[in-house]
């Protein structure tokens, strides 16, 4: 760029509106020009703050790491947004992570420049104290009062069948949702907590105004500005007005017209026009061109159901990893197995830890296969499937512009009108997560039982301490980790027979309940990501064993006389088992005394590691033989 360029580029910033030609010309001497390709960072989460980020040209995402490793996309900024204004309102460290997400040009302005002039210092830095304020203030109104999201206390009116009300000014939604704000406050979670579903619903928006312009139904300077509208949503922009519950009736419509209001709303922006000014791009007239909540509506959670199932299994994948690493550093533990809470035969605790790994492995499979059950939609089939209101050619333009966008192999419904009322894909996804929640809560439980004690219960393996256990008793700890996924796993499974009573209130051509059905699905997925990356991080990567506990409550058990079954009989057996309680013996020693077998045969036949593998090689030491 051109100083003269860059100049009346930096001119049009809202940190730099007040600024004169001279100190103009300062600044300047204080910003670089960079280019940043895909996935390099501007500045990473923890690094000090030093500079504000001007982009001239393409796209950053702010993103944020948690304490267990897990990145979660925050925000989305493009061509004439900045970034790391509070550099120079704090010395504190990002708290996020700044990263291209195409080739990127930034204009880099320096801290240094604040030292120069006084009178622009005061001017740059009343403008950095209005933007952090706002920023702030929209977090706060995500966590607080979403449906509070404006500043100035201005209204607009606004109109429809029911009548005429005032909307907050600044807000990008319009009546339909001030009026879902006021129906349905049930939940406290809005739809701005799921961004895969804004995302999803932007997406499903763009594919249709694709499809209505190739039909000659939109005009190019409309589909135009609704498209980049719901490009900047897909990218994250916006999403804070998305302010309705999750929960509510009307089978979606308030969602849905949520997001049409929301995009026709930016398009006038886009156009040069007021929001709330619809006779120039309006909610249903243009944005809801050719659809019905009842074929949009499900067919974006369908989507975001799909793009979310990816992360959820990486997720598992990496629990799993976990319990795999640990099946290996546990392979030469010997320990007691047990059926119905009684001593059964020895395994390993490497072989408690494998089968772990091996039963969460197979929700792999069945998670993918009910996942791409979503792949089938009704887009286009509009009210009730029959595709009233809609050119006959729409429903297959708008599904392959659909797949263009979201790179998803999305198919339409042979029966649009069956597909229309038909939930038996979130039926069969939710039995899905149901049935991974299940496993992990036995896990879990047999983790409490092998870690209970520390000196009156099994003992066999130590959890990671976290905290205090009792405000009574000193010193206790109590496996925390295990019980809270013990309690998201009682949530899911709640969440799942919801589902399967929602799916079956279904009416005629259509399910009003899909937005509890909705809410349950994402709630469960949400609680069991964040609950199994708890688990792996926090409890499973730090448990230890005591491997000579373990080994002795073998060496001790009765179990053993199971390996003499096939050799002296069940009912020898039997009586060996008994008099070796009775008697407080090992089995051991009672064979010898009573002469059935020789120490020999009798040492080959009590070995524990050959029970645990008849093939593996010795492992115990020779002072750990049953004496």
């Amino acid at each position: 760029m051109t100083k003269a360029e860059t100049i009346q580029f930096l001119r049009n910033l809202e940190l730099f509106r007040e600024l004169q030609e001279d100190e103009f010309e300062t600044l300047l001497r204080f910003t670089e020009e960079r280019r940043y390709a895909p996935g390099e960072f501007l500045f990473r989460q923890n690094a000090p703050r030093t500079n504000v980020f001007v982009i001239c040209r393409g796209g950053v995402e702010l993103v944020k790491q948690s304490a267990l490793g897990s990145e979660t996309r925050l925000s989305y900024f493009s061509t004439g947004d900045f970034l790391g204004e509070s550099a120079w309102g704090s010395t504190s460290p990002h708290s996020t992570s700044g990263r291209a997400v195409v080739d990127t040009l930034v204009l880099i302005v320096h801290r240094g420049f604040l030292s120069e002039s006084p009178r622009a210092t005061v001017k740059v830095l009343s403008q950095v104290i209005r933007v952090m304020a706002r920023r702030m203030r929209g977090a706060t109104n995500r966590i607080i009062d979403s449906g509070a999201q404006y500043e100035s206390g201005r209204t607009r009116p606004e109109k429809d069948l029911l009548g005429e009300r005032n909307v907050p000014y600044e807000a990008y939604y319009g009546i339909q949702t001030l009026r879902a704000l006021e129906n349905f406050n049930i939940s406290g979670i809005s739809l701005s907590f799921y961004p895969l579903i804004i995302s999803s619903l932007a997406m499903v928006k763009e594919a249709a105004a694709r499809a209505n312009r190739d039909l000659g139904l939109l005009d190019s300077v409309r589909s135009a500005a609704i498209i980049a509208a719901c490009r900047e949503i897909t990218n994250g922009k916006l999403h804070p007005h998305f302010t309705v519950d999750m929960i509510q009736g009307g089978a979606g419509t308030s969602t849905n017209m949520n997001a049409n209001e929301v995009i026709a709303n930016r398009a006038l922006e886009l156009l040069g026009h007021r929001r709330g000014e619809y006779r120039y791009c309006h909610p249903n007239n243009h944005v809801n061109l050719s659809q019905s909540t009842n074929d949009a509506y499900p067919t974006a959670v369908k989507i975001a159901l799909v793009r979310g199932n990816e992360p959820f299994l990486q997720v598992l994948r990496e629990l799993i990893g976990s319990f795999r690493r640990k099946s290996e550093e546990f392979a030469g533990v010997i320990k007691m197995g047990r059926t119905q809470l009684q001593d059964a035969v020895p395994m390993t605790l490497g072989q408690t830890f494998e089968a772990y790994a091996v039963t969460l492995e197979e929700e792999i499979l069945r998670l993918q296969e009910n996942a791409r059950l979503f792949l089938e939609v009704n887009l286009g089939g509009t009210a009730i499937g029959t595709g009233i209101n809609a050119d006959p050619a729409y429903a297959n333009l708008v599904i392959r512009h659909l797949r263009e966008i979201s790179g998803l192999e999305v198919v339409k419904a042979d029966n649009l009108v069956e597909a229309t009322q038909d939930t038996g894909s979130f039926v069969m996804y939710s039995m899905a997560v149901k049935r991974l929640a299940i496993k992990l809560s036995k896990i879990c439980n047999d983790l409490r039982l092998l870690s209970s004690g520390p000196r009156a219960g099994f003992g066999e393996i130590n959890l990671p301490p976290l905290q205090a256990g009792s405000s009574i008793m000193p010193g206790k700890v109590n496996p925390v980790i295990p019980e809270v996924v013990n309690q998201i796993a009682f949530k899911v499974m709640g969440n799942d027979l919801t589902v399967s009573i929602a799916a079956e209130a279904g009416q005629l051509e259509l399910n009003v309940m899909e937005p509890v059905i909705v809410q349950s699905l994402v709630q469960s997925v949400e609680m069991l990501k964040n609950g199994m990356m708890t688990l792996k991080v926090r409890c499973i990567d730090g448990i230890t064993a005591n491997e000579d506990h373990c080994r002795q409550t073998v060496l001790n058990s009765i179990g053993l006389v199971t390996a003499l079954t096939p050799v002296l009989g069940y009912e020898r057996c039997s009586v060996l088992a008994r008099e070796a309680l009775e008697q407080n013996r090992g089995v051991y020693d009672l064979v010898l005394e009573q002469g059935l077998l020789d120490r020999e045969t009798l040492e080959d036949l009590l070995s524990p590691e050959g029970m645990v593998d008849p093939g593996c090689q010795k492992i115990f030491r020779k002072d750990d033989q049953l004496l």
